[in-house]
């Protein structure tokens, strides 16, 4: 008898790539592997060794609505949450019951944002597969010890009164979020589904038998009352084979290795405007005896023109080869995608982060509390900020030191390996019976 997986990621790059590894260590162990996402992604999901399905096309809307005007703050959760994901969940639902209604799983992974899962839990857990979320961003149970998730507030260092003002901010969340709440209500609703009663709505993802983190404890925050199913695996990061062979500029070989190396990134989805992260960035630097490196996530390098003459030590390319860059990287400037921080710190690298939209103002203030780096706290700093920002991590080996203390940590977490090796003693050691037809 083989083992059947299902995998389930909203569309996007940050979300596909680290379920596209997890997806491939299962193949590797002999497993079947079908991966419903959005139909730009088939190449990297046939990539991994899987079978490719697609979205319906009004499920598959989330890259659509990330190149749109971002929102902020509270809009980010209410409006930005139901149109990203709550929208897409019940097309998305649907087709995940199609796929198990036409060959039954034994596991169904999903990424932290794909709502349609929902749908399996409207049945006994005897009747449907074993569910495993995969954390592909800031984790959001709710916890005594922890704000809201979306206010981008760290704890506070002393207990008491750190659990009365998050005490305070869910009572308040509830009514300031009241939208995001109802309507994620009305989804449940419909689908037979558990509702909140109550809880906050980012409670609704600890449903799943296995809570899936791909990060390490000392890039998160401590909860005294985490989730029994809360496990830490590091970042998915492929085997080396596999890591696209990103070919080098011929400027990269002139670099003085006597002089500190920023490297300035908008990633690969919030890279429409550089006058957000890169613009403030290399102006800030201009005069400073650095150099800058600048990538535009697969943009052309024209996209910088706007910007006008660009300095003498700035030096562009659309990507680089990242092992690389990062070795002889001293500061990361970055508008904060999870997957590049974790990057950044497997290499000991201290980060400038500038992200206020989508969960970037949550993965800012973990930089803050790990101590990695500095939080701008905006996602249009001036560069007097940046430039600030980047001669404190420089002159001061704390960032440095804790961004390696952290790399090690990544280093020594279990990985896609430990986590394959999770899912497969979940799927045997289940009362129920399994789901899959004989092979």
């Amino acid at each position: 008898m083989s083992r059947s997986a299902v995998l389930c990621s909203m569309p996007a790059t940050g979300h596909v790539g680290p379920l596209s590894v997890v997806a491939g260590e299962l193949v590797r162990r002999g497993w079947r592997v079908r991966m419903l996402t959005g139909a730009g992604y088939e190449a990297p999901v046939r990539a991994s060794g899987a079978e490719f399905v697609a979205l319906p096309a009004e499920a598959d809307t989330l890259d659509s609505i990330g190149a749109g005007e971002r929102t902020r703050g509270l809009a980010t959760i209410n409006h930005g949450v139901e149109q990203a994901f709550v929208a897409p969940a019940a097309p998305a639902g649907q087709a995940l019951e199609q796929m198990l209604a036409d060959e039954p799983a034994d596991v169904v992974l999903h990424d932290m944002t794909f709502l349609g899962v929902q749908t399996l839990f409207s049945r006994p857990r005897d009747q449907r597969p074993a569910t495993v979320l995969c954390g592909i961003g800031p984790a959001g149970f709710s916890s005594v010890d922890t704000a809201p998730y979306g206010l981008g507030l760290v704890p506070w260092r002393r207990t008491v009164p750190n659990r009365l003002r998050n005490r305070l901010l869910y009572r308040t969340s509830r009514v300031v979020l009241r939208p995001v709440h109802r309507s994620l209500d009305r989804f449940l609703a419909d689908v037979g589904a558990p509702g909140l009663d109550g809880a906050f709505f980012m409670d609704v993802l600890d449903r799943s038998d296995l809570l899936a983190q791909f990060t390490v404890p000392e890039f998160e925050y401590a909860r005294s009352d985490a989730p029994a199913g809360l496990r830490f695996y590091g970042p998915m990061v492929p085997p080396a084979a596999e890591v696209a062979d990103v070919a080098t500029p011929a400027w990269f070989d002139d670099l003085d290795p006597h002089l500190p190396l920023v490297h300035v990134t908008q990633g690969t989805v919030a890279n429409t405007d550089f006058t957000e992260v890169v613009g403030p960035t290399v102006e800030a630097l201009a005069d400073l005896d650095v150099q800058v490196a600048v990538t535009t996530g697969g943009r052309p390098t024209s996209a910088l023109d706007d910007l006008g003459p660009l300095p003498a030590n700035v030096f562009v390319a659309s990507y680089l080869p990242y092992d690389e860059l990062l070795a002889r990287t001293d500061v990361l400037v970055t508008n904060g995608g999870y997957g590049g921080l974790h990057h950044a710190m497997r290499h000991g690298v201290p980060i400038v982060i500038a992200g206020d939209s989508e969960d970037k103002v949550e993965t800012s203030t973990r930089v803050q509390h790990a101590g990695v780096g500095i939080n701008l706290r905006t996602g249009r700093p001036t560069p007097a900020a940046v430039g600030r920002a980047v001669r404190a991590v420089l002159d001061d080996g704390a960032y440095a030191r804790r961004a390696h203390e952290v790399g090690v940590a990544i280093a020594r977490s279990s990985g896609v390996v430990g986590l394959v090796d999770d899912v497969e003693a979940l799927v045997q050691e289940s009362s129920y019976p399994p789901l899959t037809k004989e092979s």
